[in-house]
């Protein structure tokens, strides 16, 4: 792999082969890191109250203790955003990603291995939240890194495909996670799997210490961050934090896109997460009817992912972010007429729909984010942005789901809770400027072309 002889480019210099392997490696980085931290959000519907949360008798309280547990990860992923992205946009993105992916690992490790309420009492909860704590910082720094590895490697016409190599991680993530806890539950009798059968999934998490270890030895830093490591050399940076940077020159951008994407979450959790209760324990479904229809939204969302940023490249980011914003809106309502009718078939076509309006979404945002933000900055400036509306958008969506759920005694709030959101994300981007005519190499000031 090569570069120009200055180590610049906004076209790296690398075969088709070749970027597809990095890009590859994005994915399947991404893919079990997602896994492991949605693993948690399907235990916390379906394991977790009974045995981290057992002290209380009212169900309806054991369940939002779990979210509430489940929505510590999301306070964490903005610190988490601004720690892994100064070591970023300092030391480099190969280096984040992979402290990223090794803190996720053994997050999720210990997850796996802990106690139960049983066992050591108000301890196992206390420890639960710390490790999800633990997660929320992972998952905070690796997707700017697995993004950025993707898009900086880029040929320019193809950003938006290569770099939604990574987003197709999180599909592939909750497939997985899906398919693990079906598998589990089926094959092993309810107390096996209340035992020891959630565990195994969590522990599996150690494959990614492999995936890093790989990536350390295989994988080179991306060409814009070496141009300005050169840069530097030639002219050394001030002090000042990236973070700050963002945060004093580009916060109005932080700030819309941030409330762009909390669609995202917000559909997201309540489709993946809340979803699972409410049908399994409202409208009457059974957990495996529930944990296919995930299963085939997971899969529709694969291919919508991949096309909706290759469609991208050609008319642009945020006309594809809009059109997935409008179905998300439109489809409010009918998600859960569908839901309340509790069968396979009609569970399938409410999240399939569902998920690949968020999949429209996804696509683009890899390479929109990553276009928004000077190199010198752009692993903090992409990863708070995300993190920011991940916060605002899964932080309270499962619990305000369940509140207004149960206070209401319907899902007509819900829906007008995600239509909000829909609103709320299609005038911050209209706010946004188009990015895919942006370059991504930095100039002699350690600048980009970056709007």
């Amino acid at each position: 792999m090569s570069t120009t002889p200055d180590g610049s480019s906004d076209r790296p210099v690398l075969d088709a082969r070749s970027i597809r392997k990095i890009a590859g490696l994005s994915l399947v980085g991404a893919s079990v890191e997602w896994f492991d931290f949605f693993l948690f959000g399907t235990a916390a519907a379906l394991v977790f109250p009974k045995l981290f949360f057992p002290a209380t008798t009212d169900p309806f309280v054991a369940i939002l203790s779990s979210f509430a547990v489940l929505g510590v990860g999301f306070l964490a992923r903005p610190l988490g955003g601004i720690v892994w992205g100064h070591l970023g946009d300092r030391v480099g993105r190969k280096a984040a990603f992979l402290g990223a992916l090794f803190t996720m690992a053994t997050a999720s490790v210990l997850i796996g291995l802990l106690p139960t309420y049983d066992a050591i009492g108000v301890a196992a909860p206390i420890l639960l939240t710390v490790l999800r704590f633990v997660q929320g910082l992972a998952v905070g720094g690796q997707w700017g890194g697995a993004v950025l590895l993707a898009t900086e490697f880029a040929p320019k016409e193809k950003r938006g495909y290569y770099g939604s190599y990574a987003q197709v991680g999180v599909p592939i993530g909750v497939l997985l996670g899906v398919v693990a806890f079906f598998l589990l539950g089926m094959s092993m009798a309810p107390a096996s799997f209340a035992s020891w059968g959630w565990r195994v999934p969590f522990v599996l998490s150690i494959v990614l210490v492999a995936v890093a270890i790989y990536a350390k030895k295989r994988l080179d830093d991306t060409p814009a961050f070496r141009r300005l490591q050169t840069l530097a050399a030639q002219a050394p940076q001030t002090g000042r934090s990236p973070v700050l940077e963002v945060v004093r020159r580009h916060w109005r951008r932080v700030t819309l896109a941030g409330g762009a994407f909390a669609i995202i979450n917000t559909g997201f959790y309540i489709y993946s997460t809340f979803m699972l209760a409410y049908a399994t324990k409202t409208a009457g479904a059974s957990q495996a009817a529930v944990l296919i229809a995930l299963a085939i939204g997971a899969v529709v969302m694969i291919p919508l992912t991949l096309w909706s940023a290759k469609v991208s490249d050609r008319v642009g980011r945020r006309r594809m972010y809009l059109v997935g914003t409008v179905i998300t809106l439109l489809w409010a309502f009918p998600l859960f007429w569908l839901v309340d009718m509790a069968t396979v078939w009609s569970l399938s076509i409410a999240l399939s729909v569902a998920l690949g309006a968020l999949a429209v979404m996804y696509g683009p945002l890899a390479a929109f984010f990553a276009e928004m933000f000077p190199a010198s900055v752009r692993y903090s400036g992409a990863s708070l942005a995300y993190q920011v509306g991940a916060l605002v958008g899964g932080a309270v969506a499962p619990l305000l789901a369940v509140y207004l759920q149960k206070e209401t005694g319907g899902t007509a709030a819900v829906s007008v809770y995600i239509m909000v959101m829909a609103v709320v994300a299609i005038a911050c981007t209209l706010a946004l400027s188009e990015t895919r005519h942006n370059s991504l190499d930095p100039d002699a000031a350690g600048r980009t072309t970056a709007g």
